[in-house]
């Protein structure tokens, strides 16, 4: 083996390995897919197919929403049938239905034979996914309106989400059209947009995802749109008609909808830009994603550690202890202390920690081992936790803290500390001074 393939392997291995956390969280998960009619055309899909074959060998439960505006125009142009809009909605009359129906019955059997490939020696190889559809949405007219009637053009009114629910429990991938029945017997011109939400909300879904037809827009050259939302950030932005650059209408409608689908109870949202290979599994199996994601709360959190936190702490501070940063702790030993440590979490993963020690008898407290995981440096995360740590501590009536510190001396002194000498440590602690590491001591008066 050449020391390139043994490079190659070590990765490969190693980002299978990473991989293991997410596949073991999202196994029988609904995930409902939102993809446009502009997405089918492309030469690309037949890959998004294959993604969507993965997801489902995992055992992720696959509600698949399409849309086919760019066929439907195609239809009507053909047609020869010009059709109003009203407020970014398409007036859809009797003979625009027909050329609706067409496109989207066209478009739902493309994309069910390319679910139903099956070629050796190909992604799709030993799928046999069984694609299921049926009359799962329910739909009322959107009605007249600034005095124009927009006949069977719609809106979601119901989603059958028992149906849905059985049918995916019976391992079935779900695929259904932006189309929608009313009780008596009408049929009605949805957005995909409105289906997908509402299908999300109904199933309680874990995941809505949107696969934008462009990439969401930047700030400016430096700054990126945001990689996470909360619900109450997506409607500021969305409140903010001064948001430099304008958010496209169709990038706008889906940040609505997957607001509107977090605020009514499913898990998170995601928008990513359809245009790069794998997006899907880029934004699903990495953790930071290459989307954006809303949730109704922030991913971040300061808080107490747990017994089930210690994994993750080890996983943190053992490449640093390896180094000589931090003093050796087991397993068995942070067991015992973990009530003394404090994490810093984002979307379930430990990514910083501190310790403190209480030396009550002399009103002092050490902070120990505090680390920040390399990728998350330079945020200010390590300046919350020593906040943290800090309001602990006086909270305890303790207003002295010192830190025993052989690499960061300085950051210690930026934030309020001062070097002293071991003889300065509470006898205790003196007593363990190890003089073969010459460890900095510096305290801070709170």
């Amino acid at each position: 083996m050449t020391a390139e393939t043994k490079t190659e392997t070590t990765e490969f291995v190693s980002w299978f390995r990473s991989v293991a956390p997410y596949i073991n969280a999202f196994r029988h998960k609904v995930f409902v897919i939102g993809f446009s009619g502009e997405m089918i055309t492309d030469s690309n899909f037949v890959h998004f197919i294959h993604d969507i074959n993965l997801l489902a060998s995992l055992g992720v439960r696959l509600v698949l929403v399409h849309g086919a505006r760019p066929q439907i125009r195609f239809r009507l142009d053909e047609s020869q049938l010009e059709t109003p809009t009203v407020m970014g909605m398409r007036v859809t009359d009797p003979a625009a239905l027909q050329c609706v129906k067409e496109s989207v019955g066209r478009v739902h059997h493309e994309i069910a034979a390319l679910l139903s490939m099956g070629l050796p020696n190909s992604p799709m190889a030993n799928a046999a996914i069984r694609v299921t559809s049926g009359n799962f949405v329910t739909a009322c007219p959107q009605g007249v309106i600034q005095g124009v009637d927009l006949m069977h053009t719609g809106k979601v009114r119901k989603i059958n989400a028992p149906a849905i629910h059985s049918r995916l429990e019976q391992g079935d991938v779900v695929l259904i059209s932006p189309l929608g029945y009313s009780p008596t017997g009408e049929i009605f011109n949805l957005t995909m947009e409105n289906v997908a939400t509402e299908t999300a909300i109904a199933l309680h879904a874990e995941k809505l995802i949107f696969l934008l037809d462009a990439p969401m827009p930047s700030v400016n050259e430096s700054i990126a749109f945001p990689r996470e939302l909360t619900v109450a950030e997506s409607k500021a932005l969305l409140k903010n008609n001064k948001t430099k650059p304008a958010i496209p209408d169709n990038t706008r409608l889906s940040l609505q909808s997957a607001t509107r689908a977090c605020e009514l109870g499913v898990a998170r949202a995601h928008l990513i830009n359809r245009q790069t290979d794998g997006v899907i599994l880029q934004e699903l199996f990495t953790h930071n994603g290459i989307g954006t994601m809303i949730t109704q709360e922030t991913l971040q959190a300061l808080r107490k550690a747990k017994i089930e936190d210690v994994g993750g702490i080890l996983q943190l501070i053992e490449p640093l202890e390896a180094e000589g940063i931090l003093v050796r702790r087991g397993r068995e030993l942070l067991e015992i202390e973990i009530d003394r440590f404090a994490v810093f979490e984002h979307d379930g993963v430990i990514l910083g920690c501190a310790a403190l020690y209480p030396f009550p008898e002399e009103n002092a407290c050490e902070l120990a081992c505090l680390a920040i995981h390399p990728d998350y440096r330079d945020h200010g995360h390590g300046n919350r936790l020593l906040k943290y740590i800090e309001n602990q501590a006086t909270t305890m009536g303790i207003h002295k803290l010192f830190v025993l510190t052989t690499r960061a001396t300085h950051w210690f002194i930026e934030h309020g500390f001062s070097e002293v000498t071991p003889a300065e440590l509470p006898k205790t602690k003196k007593g363990l001074y190890n003089y073969q590491r010459r460890s900095k001591v510096l305290v801070k008066q709170l």
